[in-house]
């Protein structure tokens, strides 16, 4: 299989794609398909890279992911055994190629606007995963119909954004492999010290032009994406590790001090780590 592009496997002349994807991790591969995909995690937990920004997912989750947005899931197996997620797979035009600019349709600007970078729903849940988990018993008319209210539902609800810079190129399948393995890599070895040479060297290039083909297509340096995923499995262990201490997290996820630690938590987070704590708890 590809890397980049990724099909959405769908037969000749078909509007809109159900998919159920039920397996030990989900597809674990960074891809982007033309169609936009509305998710549902009913099982499942673990982290996500979407464009330049690394994201958390866990159960009853609700994603939206815009076409041609880069993403992969990393699954966590410390948290559950199975995943499960319900998706959608539709584009702006499957149902005609000015369908959604009627008149009609105008409250569904913010959901098509909110997808370009990726968003994860914040309110609405309930009423959302009420319309998702009628789709594996719904005839392809009746899923149509679903899909226009769960658009509806998205485009009211309170959202934030998954990513903050999306590249505006389609990527090559060498481009995709290239930066699946860097992300792949980062996302597995984030513990431990990773120098730009050998961040480079997984990308079978020098690192003068590493840091430029990294930078041009994340917005952002190698180095400040590996502290984001560093930060962000802080974030995990603070949460899921009550009894761990502040000073070993900051170990086990690869700061070489607590100073630097706390400093980079709250540049991100916007509060230290042992406040993040006291609002988790």
């Amino acid at each position: 299989m590809k890397v980049l592009p990724f099909r959405i496997p769908k037969q000749k002349n078909e509007a809109l794609i159900y998919q159920e994807d039920r397996e030990r991790i989900f597809y674990d591969q960074l891809h982007q398909h033309q169609e936009i995909q509305i998710s549902l995690v009913v099982k499942g937990a673990g982290s996500f890279v979407v464009a330049d920004t690394i994201n958390d997912y866990k159960e009853n989750d609700i994603l939206v992911i815009g076409g041609f947005v880069p993403h992969v899931f990393k699954s966590d197996l410390n948290k559950s055994d199975e995943s499960i997620q319900y998706s959608l797979f539709f584009n702006k035009n499957s149902f005609g190629e000015h369908f959604f600019d009627l008149a009609d349709m105008v409250s569904t600007k913010p959901f098509f606007q909110g997808s370009e970078y990726g968003m994860r729903v914040l309110s609405n849940k309930q009423k959302i995963t009420k319309q998702f988990k009628k789709l594996p018993h719904q005839n392809k008319i009746e899923r149509i119909a679903t899909l226009l209210k769960i658009i509806n539902l998205i485009s009211i609800a309170e959202t934030n954004s998954l990513s903050s810079f999306v590249y505006k190129k389609k990527y090559t399948d060498d481009e995709g492999k290239r930066m699946n393995d860097v992300f792949k890599y980062a996302m597995e070895k984030f513990h431990e010290p990773i120098t730009l040479e050998e961040i480079a060297g997984q990308a079978h290039m020098n690192k003068n032009s590493f840091c430029r083909y990294f930078k041009k297509r994340t917005n952002k340096t190698f180095f400040q994406f590996l502290i984001e995923i560093r930060i962000e499995n802080a974030c995990q262990l603070i949460y899921t590790n009550p009894d761990l201490s502040i000073s070993h997290i900051s170990e086990k996820c690869g700061f070489a001090t607590i100073a630097n630690f706390n400093r980079k938590f709250k540049e991100i987070k916007g509060v230290t780590p042992t406040e993040f704590r006291t609002l988790k708890y």
